[in-house]
Formats: C-alpha cells, structure tokens, sequence
C-alpha cells in the first residue's frame, strides 16, 4: 500500500513540475471595482473580443492571454497594478489606463522596462507630452488612439457658442487630470471667444450631495453648466440641479456617454449635451462587423463609451507583437513593438490611426450628442 502511495505522489508531484505553457499575453489595467466599474468592465469585453479573434485567426504560434487587472481608479493601485505588470515576462504590452491620472504614473514603470502602453482612453495630454520632456530617460513607449481633452474641449466650447448661442456658463470639474483638464481647456476656448465663465468650481469623486453648490449656481442664472467628470456625479449634479428648479443647459463629455449616467440621473438626464472623441461607431464601416460580433458575445451589455477603444488598443499592440517584435524562436522584442508604432497606419473600427510625433492619434474628431429617452442622439 505505501509503494502504492509513493507512487500516486510521484505523479502528482511530475505534474506539478511540468514546464508552463508559452504564451503572449496582454495586460489591461483599468478599474473593475468601484464606481465607474461598468466602464472597465467594458473595455475588458473588447479587449477579450480582440484577443478570442486573434486566437481564432492562427497568426500566432502560442496562444494570446488577457491579463486584467483592477486599477481601481486610483493612482497609487495603478503604479502597484503596472508593477505587477512589469514582473510577468510574458507580458508583451499594455492596454491602459481609463483615468489620465492613473495613466501619467504608470506610463513611466512601463517605459523604464520598455513596455508598449496603448491607453484606449486616458485624454489629459500630459500623458504624451511627458515623454517629450527633457526629464524623461526612457524609451517613448506611450501611444493613444483616443484624442485629447485639448481638442475635445475647444470642440464643445465652439458647439456651445455658435450652435447653441450660449454666452455664460458656470464649470464645475471633479478635480481630477482627466476632469480638471477638460475643464480647463473648455474654459480657455470659450472665453477666447468672447463667453463669460461665471464660476470655476471643484467638488470630489464620491461626493454625493451637491446642493449648496448649485444653490449658488442658480444665483448666479447660468444658461449653462459645464461638468466635467465621471457619470456618477455627473448624473447626480443634473438630477440635484432640476429637484431645486435649476433650468439652465447641462454639458459634459466622454465619461457621461454611457447608459450607467441614465441610471444615476433618471429623468434629469433628458436634452443633456454630450461630446465624445471620435465618431459613433454606427458610422464607420469597418465597425460594423465589430458592433455585430460584441453583440453576439455579449448579448445582455451595453456598449461603454470605450469598448471598441479598448478592442482597436489591443488589435494595434497584436499588431505590433505580429509585425515586429517576435522574434527567430519565438523570443520578444519589446523595444522594436515600440518603434513599428511610430510608422503605423492602421484601418480599424475607429477609422483611419497614425501616431504623431508625440504618440497621439492624428484621429481628432470629435462627437456631440443629444440625450433623448435615454438614447445618445448624434447631432454631428
């Protein structure tokens, strides 16, 4: 009976020393908890869809693995996320972050280990620009195919002017890169062209109550108010505004484009303008059968605002990883990943991407939408 038994561990234990299988992995760091999970849960669903079509293709000798991980939102998390990125060797890039805060120090653990970073949605530009800066020592790894709060902001400042006639407005902003930054920019363009900024207000992520703050507001009798920020509060602020009878317009960008600001807003949310970078996905061609196979896989959820980013991100590093990084016997080359995406021109479900100079899209289109029953209506 013990020959028996040493015999059973024996096997047991052979297989546990068999090697690992090798693959090509892709990371994703985005929040998967907390509250603007629905938008990184999302943009995991397109990133998987990217990698289950690669897989299914045969381009690859080894299998391709999403690795997602939990940023949370959360600066701190997202240099401890992309340090754990950074230690699996099986990592070949990164498709990340969400928030340009999480994004501009995580960048950096990325370009110290020469790691291809294609963020699908960070829109401060201080994300790039960093990596031009004379401090930067590393490789310029850092590339975006979203385009940024400078040009989405001065869109919706000349929306707001010429096509909605509004002269004043009063800004509030989450006091994040992201949120702060898009607010800055709108407020430089608007009152370049001669519209009056009423008032320039910060407020918190996970605050709640905003009634003070718009009690002054409404002294103040905006035509409109200017948010930027994350749909949670964003939907509170517009639902708060119309309890206490605040009328005037409510303006935001990309982060309210999701059905989750319809649930935090309820009825508020109606004729509220939203712009996002980029064009619907409905409107370009080469997305349909994108739109088509995310429905198939996923038939219960809805589109976020970034899910198809996050499905080109990663088709453009697979890309990179087929072009020009594997290597004779099936070794990598991070650093030459990283060099193929300065020449590249790729056709996709956003349309036509190259990259400048800096690593942003030459792509600078922009949308604006009009909420009606809870549907995003484009008005461009």
């Amino acid at each position: 009976m013990k020959k028996i038994n040493y015999l059973l561990l024996a096997f047991i234990l052979s297989l546990g020393c068999k090697p690992k299988e090798k693959v090509y992995r892709v990371a994703l760091a985005v929040p998967l908890t907390g509250d603007i999970a629905a938008m990184g849960q999302g943009m995991k669903r397109g990133a998987q869809l990217a990698v289950d079509e690669a897989n299914l293709s045969g381009r690859f000798k080894r299998k391709i693995e999403l690795r997602a991980l939990d940023d949370r939102a959360d600066p701190k998390e997202a240099v401890n996320v992309a340090n754990q990125i950074v230690s699996d060797p099986q990592i070949v890039a990164v498709i990340g972050h969400l928030n340009s805060g999480c994004s501009i120090p995580a960048a950096q653990v990325y370009a110290k280990n020469n790691l291809l970073m294609v963020t699908p949605a960070a829109t401060n530009p201080k994300l790039t620009l960093q990596q031009q800066e004379s401090s930067w020592k590393w490789i310029k790894n850092i590339f975006r195919v979203n385009t940024t709060d400078d040009v989405q902001g001065q869109f919706a400042a000349n929306y707001v002017l010429k096509n909605l006639k509004i002269h004043t407005v009063c800004i509030i902003h989450d006091k994040t890169p992201y949120g702060q930054g898009l607010c800055e920019e709108f407020q430089k363009a608007y009152s370049a062209q001669g519209g009056e900024v009423l008032s320039f207000e910060g407020i918190s992520t996970g605050d709640r109550d905003f009634k003070a703050l718009l009690t002054r507001i409404k002294s103040q009798e905006p035509e409109a108010i200017y948010f930027g920020g994350i749909y949670n509060e964003g939907g509170l602020l517009v639902k708060q505004a119309r309890e206490l009878g605040l009328k005037s317009h409510f303006i935001s960008g990309d982060a309210l484009q999701t059905s989750e600001f319809f649930k935090v807003a309820g009825a508020a949310s109606e004729n509220s303008y939203i712009t996002n970078v980029g064009i619907p996905p409905e409107r370009i061609p080469q997305a349909k059968t994108f739109l088509e196979s995310y429905k198939n896989k996923y038939p219960n959820k809805d589109i976020q605002p970034y899910d198809h980013y996050a499905y080109e991100a990663t088709n453009i590093a697979l890309l990179s990883l087929e072009k020009a990084g594997i290597q004779a016997g099936g070794n990598m080359d991070k650093t030459k990943m990283i060099e193929f995406l300065r020449t590249l021109k790729y056709q996709g479900v956003l349309g036509v991407t190259e990259f400048d100079e800096k690593g942003d899209t030459k792509n600078k289109a922009v949308s604006i939408y009009l909420v009606k029953n809870n549907q995003f209506v484009p008005l461009n």
